[in-house]
């Protein structure tokens, strides 16, 4: 039986990734990690990871105000402080940003070449869905190798067939597999190929740097 793909959410974007809103699809295993303090070592899980903070998982006892390093799967170790505990997560604020797109290309690197999957990566990004008349707005909440999220007002049943666009990625059609509220999980029939994702990332982190500089 094949693994089953880690739920680690890479959140692109200026914001620490702790916002309390937890995805309704994120039954799965977690990419492993390490937490440090004074020498010593203690095994977690990591939730969600962005530039500017990580917040993982497990059986530990540290509080807020203490300053740890996190290792990430990928063998880099930030360090930060500890800003919330809460029900077995905590959340630690990077002391220097990581980047993103590369920690993204060292997760993939990671992975055996014949079967590099593109891991979860929480965006948010103009989309559109067609399903049968309807041609309906959405905002593209995040993404994968064999899916994507998707928020609005109008969004289709479970079951339905559908077709997302998504200026500068084509995205395979796909079929509604859960709906909740105002969210529904889109799952591709074809898989994304991590080769197309990145360069997309990579153009949206751009795109908020320059609006991030830009005079009002």
């Amino acid at each position: 039986m094949a693994e089953a793909p880690s739920v680690t959410t890479f959140v692109v974007g200026d914001q620490l990734p702790w916002a309390d809103d937890t995805m309704s699809d994120e039954s799965g295993p977690l990419d492993p990690g390490v937490v440090y303090e004074a020498g010593a070592r203690q095994e977690c899980s990591i939730h969600k990871i962005s530039s500017r903070g990580v917040t993982i998982r497990g059986e530990l006892g540290q509080g807020p105000g203490e300053h740890v390093a996190v290792e990430i799967g990928t063998g880099q170790r930030p360090a930060g402080t500890i800003a919330w505990a809460k029900r077995g997560e905590l959340g630690v604020c990077f002391d220097e940003p990581v980047d993103m797109v590369a920690l993204l290309n060292r997760k993939l690197v990671s992975q055996p070449a014949e079967r590099r999957l593109m891991p979860r990566v929480e965006i948010r990004s103009e989309a559109y869905v067609k399903f049968a008349e309807t041609f309906a707005p959405a905002t593209l909440r995040n993404i994968s190798a064999k899916g994507l999220q998707l928020e609005g007002a109008d969004l289709p049943p479970v079951g339905t067939y559908v077709a997302v666009f998504v200026e500068g990625l084509n995205v395979p059609p796909g079929e509604v597999v859960w709906r909740r509220d105002n969210l529904a999980g889109i799952e591709v029939f074809e898989e994304l190929s991590w080769t197309s994702i990145i360069p997309w990332i990579r153009s949206a982190i751009r795109k908020g740097s320059e609006c991030a500089v830009s005079p009002r």
